[in-house]
């Protein structure tokens, strides 16, 4: 009898323990949800004669935080919004009809991007470096960053190689003798985040 109180007694304060450890644990711990609408993500692609932007737009979103630290992020990018701005009329819409077929991203058979961050250090009081994976056309690959964060809103700037993703159009990395044609194969993503 005697041993199954104090059984009783070593379950119970296990039980306690772990709850407090849990309730401060998730306490410190915070998820920002990313406003879809006040969030912008601009794409810039270079060319031998000159370069194109655009805009894509997120599907969600979040920011997780410890203490105030970074931890962690998530992310989903909606491939089939992809816009070019810098023209208009019939050459926007060529552009536009070019980047969504299978020639670059192929959004009806990839519609979505994501980006998972795996590892966050503190850079500064507001900055970070990332080490994540970001997944076009379902090819994941790492990719490292920097984001800086100043009150409800983030800013980043990724560097992105098509190649490896196998985006392959006007790519010297697949094609030989483009001359003026060839497209670099980096291309830029500048990220303003709001949560």
């Amino acid at each position: 009898m005697k041993k199954m109180k104090i059984k009783a007694i070593n379950i119970i304060a296990v039980t306690i323990v772990a709850f407090v450890s849990f309730s401060f644990t998730t306490k410190d711990i915070d998820t920002k949800t990313m406003t879809i609408e006040k969030s912008k993500v601009v794409w810039k692609a270079y060319k031998v004669t000159g370069s194109h932007t655009g805009v894509i737009t997120l599907k969600e979103g979040s920011l997780t935080f410890k203490k105030g630290k970074l931890i962690g992020g998530n992310f989903t990018i909606d491939m089939t919004t992809i816009t070019n701005t810098d023209q208009s009329g019939e050459y926007k819409q060529k552009l536009e009809g070019h980047l969504k077929s299978d020639d670059f991203f192929g959004v009806k058979n990839y519609p979505t991007a994501t980006l998972v961050f795996n590892k966050v250090k503190t850079l500064g009081k507001n900055s970070y470096t990332v080490a994540g994976d970001l997944t076009i056309k379902d090819i994941t690959k790492a990719i490292n960053f920097e984001i800086s964060i100043y009150g409800n809103k983030a800013t980043a700037s990724l560097k992105v190689d098509r190649a490896k993703y196998n985006v392959r159009y006007g790519s010297t990395s697949f094609f030989d003798n483009l001359k003026d044609k060839a497209i670099y194969d980096e291309f830029d993503l500048i990220v303003d985040l709001e949560f």
